[in-house]
Order: C-alpha cells, then structure tokens, then sequence
C-alpha cells in the first residue's frame, strides 16, 4: 500500500481481520467458502486502504438463524435491563468518541470537525434516548361494557433489518439499533458497502455493554446481499435509509412476504428566506443545508427561495462565506468540506453543474473538480457551487443531485413561496426563515414535508420524530413515534360477564 493508504489502515483497530467479516453471533465471522471480495477505497487519496467479504447466502441464512434464538430470549427481559443495555452503550460510546470519530471519518471521508461533534454523538443519543425509553413503552386500558375491560400490549416484530447509507454510517446505525433493541428485537443491520468501518465497531461497544450475542448483527456486503435481506422470510421489517429508487426496490422485495417497511428516502427541500428574516442567520442556516458533509445530506435545503427585497444581500454574504470554506485533507481539524464520497459521485455531481449552466442558470462561484497536491492529488474533490436565477422547471431545481450544489430562486408573496416549495415529489424536509412567528408557522404547516424548522435547518435530535412525505420516506424515526415501527399491537379483551350468545 501507499504512504496515505498505510497511513488510513492504521486507524482500523489492529485486532480486526485483513479482510473484514460480518459480524454475526457476538464475533467476525468468515463468509464461506470463496467470498466475493470488495475493496475499500480513499476518497481523499484514491487509494485502496482495505477490503470486506461480502456475505452470501448462507452467511444470511445462519445470521438469521442466530439472531431468532437470541431474540426469543431478548423479548423475555425486563425492559428495564434492555434499556440498562442500551445506556451503558451509550456511556461506551463517548468514552470512545474521539477514536471512533477517526474510524468515521476514514469510512466517509467527512471532515474529523463533524464526526467528532455529530456521528457518534447522535448514535449515543439515540442509544441513551430508547435506553431510557425502553421500560415505559407499553398499551392502553379500555373499558368496555359489563365491567369487562381490554388492554393492549406492544411486542416486538422478532428479526428485523436495517440497510444503511454511506453518508452517516454510525448515525444510521444507532438511528435503528437503538429503538429495535429497546423493543425487544433483533436487528441485522447492513452498512453501505463503502461504509462499514463504525457499524463493525458498534457491535464491539454493544457487546462490551452487556448486550447478549446475536441482537446485533452486522451484514457486509453490497446490492446481492441487501436482497438476500429485504427478500429473506425470517426477516419482520425492513428499515432502509437511502434514495427512492432504491427504497421502491426494496419494497417491492418485501411485499412477498408482507414485511413491515420504514423508508428514510431522499429530499429536493425548500428553505425560505423571508424578508424580515435575519440575512446573516439565514445564510448560515443555508451553508449547512448545502455545504455540511460536502452536500451530502438527504435534508438538505437546496431550493433555496429568497424574498426579492433581501434577495440581493443574501446573495453577497452567501457567495463570500463560501468562497471562504477550507477543502482538503478532513483529518486536518481546520478542515471544513471533504472530498465527495468516491469519484462516480464526483462525476454525477459535476454533470449536474453543467447541466444547470445549460439550462441557463447563473453559476456564481464553485462547481469546479479540484486538484489538491501530495496525498490529495487523486482525491474526489470539488467546490460548492451557488447557482442564482434559477427556476422551478430546471433540473438542478427538481432533482436530488446530493452534493454541493445550491439553486436560488426569488419570490414574492407567501402564498406564491408556499406553491413553489410543494411543487416537487419529495416531502422531507423543510426550513423557514422569518421573524414572524404567526407566518412561520402558518407555513411550516401549509409545506408538505414531514420534518420542518423554524429558523434553524438540520437539527435532529433523537427525542424528536424524523420522517418524510410524498416520495420521501414511509414511518418515522427517532421520538415516542418511533416506536410504533419497532412493534406490532395485540390488543387483549376480558369478559367479566357471561357469553352473550343467541345459540340454544
């Protein structure tokens, strides 16, 4: 290996496997017989630091296997000591953020100044949250007539399967172990094949804290094996973050056998910029809905519709803060903006650029590849481009591009504003800037998006529901409401009379 490729196999934990292996049972297990082999590659120096057997068939078959027999045993514990489990995980996790920070950042190549403040963060809040959450989920008491009563009991799916995006690997991880165990369910959960690093190391820190072997599983592998999952007739849910074409894929797979199905899809979101609004305030919340993990965010808010009367300063602050960000190596803390997750993306994205210049939208600065020096040279570097004059029909207004590129549009009235910002098949995610708080959420509630802020964009804490609209996802995560997809409802009736039957 090179110089940066040895430099990154030196973050991965020494006593892990040279070729990495599911997870399955509490240990690495090998794939057998001849696996299919899948490199892992730097997309800060394009060089391949690592590589993971794919799980085959049988592979699946036997982590299903296991995780059923463990799940019995699971779902007759306290949830009490379940959430005790999940707490002790979450302290495990913070013990260790700093390094696993650095495992996140090898995996996605996202600057260390994010992973170290938000991966792991968020997965051991989602940990603490249902941890603490667990001993509380339970029914509802009904009564009925004749002094009989009814009650009704929440239990757990069985085995269930989380499939997991490439941009927030630890993220999605704990976003779906968490509530799955806290109810009493097993969960293999299959990371992005370009991501599998923290979800591998997750397991280590679950199974550190107590819990028993076979809960959590991790599934290495790509397409082939995802619908060895998602088709697999031991299998209850199907959890998937990722794009909508893939998401209908999925469904698709699942209907067969009637899986129960939570899809956090993909997102075209509206942020506007009323003309009351802070300008400042607003365009820092537009830096992060566009440039935060290199545009990598499905929530991200890359319509961005501004009032014509501040139109003018939002541009000028927007473009100069920009032009500002520093791009390069994301272990360096000072770093702000990565490379994009692999050359393939780069090259997706860059299209789009030359799609919105033909379309005749104004490029204002970015959507440029870069060539870095030394270690960085063949790294999938771009800058974040800002595109004004922009309208609804373009491509680059319409489209998911998930990468950095921004598209401004005008308005003038709310009415017009709130139109606009519908007009899409998505339904994530949106933001509103204004300090009329009646406005606000006037339109926060006429927007069809599912999650939505009010002068902020993209925060996502676990106590709070996450979900999508329209074409933008099917359940929710994270909160009380995510519970509802981490069960199923019996509901139990107890006469306390007689028979009531016109049979002799």
């Amino acid at each position: 290996f090179a110089p940066a490729a040895a430099a990154a196999m030196a973050r991965i934990p020494r006593h892990w496997p040279a070729a990495l292996q599911s997870w399955v049972g509490g240990k690495f297990a090998p794939a057998a017989g001849s696996a299919t082999r899948i490199p892992l590659v730097s997309a800060v120096s394009g060089e391949q630091y690592g590589e993971f057997e794919a799980a085959d068939r049988e592979q699946v078959d036997h982590a299903v296997q296991v995780a059923a027999e463990a799940q019995r045993e699971w779902a007759k514990w306290c949830p009490t000591d379940r959430g005790r489990v999940l707490r002790r995980a979450a302290d495990i996790l913070t013990e260790r953020n700093d390094e696993l920070a650095q495992l996140e950042t090898l995996d996605t190549s996202r600057p260390i100044q994010e992973t170290d403040c938000v991966d792991i963060v968020s997965a051991r809040d989602a940990l603490e949250y249902y941890g603490g959450l667990a001993p509380t989920i339970g029914g509802d008491f009904i009564h009925q007539p004749n002094r009989s009563w009814a009650y009704t009991v929440r239990e757990p799916l069985g085995v269930t399967c989380g499939i997991g995006a490439w941009n927030y690997p630890m993220q999605g991880a704990g976003w779906k172990a968490a509530p799955a165990l806290a109810c009493g369910n097993a969960i293999l959960f299959k990371p992005a094949e370009d991501t599998p690093l923290t979800a591998l190391a997750l397991g280590e820190v679950l199974k550190e804290a107590g819990l028993p072997d076979g809960l959590y599983n991790v599934i290495l592998g790509a397409k082939e094996t995802g619908q060895l999952l998602t088709r697999h007739p031991g299998i209850s849910k199907v959890s998937f973050t990722g794009e909508m074409a893939t998401g209908s894929a999925i469904c698709a797979d699942a209907a067969p056998t009637l899986k129960k199905i939570q899809m956090e899809l993909g997102g075209k979101s509206p942020l506007i910029v009323f003309e009351d609004a802070d300008v400042r305030e607003a365009v820092s919340a537009a830096m992060l809905a566009n440039w935060y993990s290199s545009g990598q965010v499905c929530s991200n808010g890359t319509r961005i519709f501004v009032h014509s009367s501040v139109k003018e300063a939002f541009i000028k602050q927007f473009v100069e803060r920009t032009r500002k960000i520093k791009i390069g190596d994301p272990f360096d803390p000072s770093v702000q903006m990565g490379p994009m997750i692999h050359h393939a993306h780069l090259d997706k994205v860059l299209e789009y650029v030359e799609i919105g210049r033909k379309e005749g939208a104004d490029l204002l600065c970015g959507g440029e590849r870069l060539s870095l020096e030394g270690a960085l040279a063949k790294g999938a570097f771009m800058s974040p481009a800002i595109f004004d004059n922009c309208t609804d029909d373009m491509r680059i207004v319409r489209e998911e591009i998930f990468g950095p590129v921004a598209s401004v549009l005008t308005f003038e009235t709310e009415a017009e504003v709130v139109e606009r910002a519908n007009d899409t098949k998505y339904g994530l995610s949106a933001g509103v800037f204004t300090r009329n708080l009646q406005r606000a959420h006037r339109v926060v509630r006429d927007i069809e998006a599912g999650t939505t802020w009010i002068n902020n964009y993209n925060l996502a804490p676990a106590e709070l529901p996450w979900t999508g609209h329209k074409g933008s996802g099917i359940g929710v995560s994270n909160g009380t409401y995510g519970v509802d997809d981490w069960t199923q409802v019996k509901s139990v009736y107890v006469e306390m009379d007689k028979v009531d039957c016109p049979y002799e």
